[in-house]
């Protein structure tokens, strides 16, 4: 019994001892690696400083030599679901611009020997994210009206909302002269369109027409109401009341027309607002100023360049390794 255990214990501290044997090997290993690396990287310190000098000037230099690239970002609304318009006619322009199609852009002033530089991009202003909360909101908004009669209005203006957000319109381009001239004849190209113009001349002149009613509604309303204040003083038996009968007609619900009056006058408003936005089929928000295009540190030549010498000389130094390696088997 004794030499059993005796036994046992003496494998396990074999076993132990094997396993202490192992892990200190792989830790020899791992520094045996970090030395041959460190020794690779002091005997070649100097042949890799000067690689990486060499790139940063090389990248700086290239950026002196090539010339910046510039942008302009304008801000616009669709209005009257003019939104696939939009996108369409700035397809049609990029196209134009990579077909070198200089008649195209001389017929709408631009007189351009050379389109090289110049691009023209469109996205929505508001991220996938954002549209997706907005919608969530949305949808919570009606269920909170639900059976409601502001149901119907509240849909209305919201596919109004969803058919005309904002979008940015960027324009690339290398000359800051030629680039303003440029982003300013395409837009009005853009906001040149017969079916959309005879729109807006129709909503104009409607909503002219609407505000002109609504304002000689609004004084026959006025004299009414004058009336009744007269009524009110010359007879008391009209005191309490929200109703009279002026010179024997039919009786007025005076509370009405307060409720007719704000109406009204609430519409006047839209109508002059309506006018004020609906001037252009693509309606401007912002039109903004000549800015240098940012790009990522990696993109940059004085990054760039020192990684690809750097790469260079470890592929070369790799390769004859192994070129030494395969003369030795």
């Amino acid at each position: 019994m004794a030499e059993n255990q005796t036994n046992n214990n003496s494998s396990d501290e074999i076993d132990l001892g094997q396993l202490f044997q192992l892990i200190g090997g792989g830790f020899q290993k791992l520094f045996n690696a970090f030395l041959l690396l460190f020794i690779y990287l002091k005997k070649n310190a100097f042949i890799l400083l000067g690689l990486i000098v060499l790139g940063v000037g090389v990248g700086y230099g290239l950026n002196k030599v090539i010339t910046k690239k510039l942008k302009t970002e304008v801000i616009v609304k669709p209005l009257l679901e003019s939104k696939n318009y939009l996108y369409d006619v700035v397809d049609e322009i990029q196209s134009n611009i990579k077909a070198d199609n200089i008649d195209f852009f001389i017929e709408i002033g631009l007189d351009f020997n050379d389109l090289k530089g110049f691009e023209i991009e469109i996205a929505p202003v508001d991220d996938g994210k954002k549209s997706s909360e907005s919608e969530m909101k949305f949808l919570e908004l009606l269920q909170s009206f639900e059976n409601t009669d502001a149901v119907a209005d509240i849909v209305r203006a919201e596919l109004q909302n969803k058919s005309s957000f904002n979008h940015r319109i960027t324009f690339f381009y290398k000359d800051a002269s030629k680039g303003k001239l440029f982003a300013e004849k395409v837009m009005a190209y853009i906001n040149t369109n017969e079916y959309f113009d005879g729109l807006i001349e129709i909503y104009r002149e409607n909503a002219e027409s609407r505000i002109v009613e609504n304002k000689s509604l609004l004084e026959q309303v006025d004299e009414l109401v004058v009336n009744y204040a007269r009524k009110m003083v010359q007879s008391d038996n009209n005191i309490g009341t929200d109703r009279i009968v002026l010179d024997n007609q039919e009786r007025i619900d005076i509370t009405g027309l307060f409720r007719l009056k704000n109406s009204l006058i609430q519409d006047i408003e839209s109508k002059k607002l309506e006018l004020k936005q609906r001037t252009e089929v693509i309606k401007v928000i912002n039109f903004g100023k000549t800015q240098e295009v940012q790009k990522s540190v990696y993109g940059k030549n004085i990054v760039l360049f020192p990684l690809l010498f750097l790469g260079f000389f470890f592929l070369v130094s790799f390769l004859l390794f192994l070129n030494r390696k395969s003369k030795t088997v």
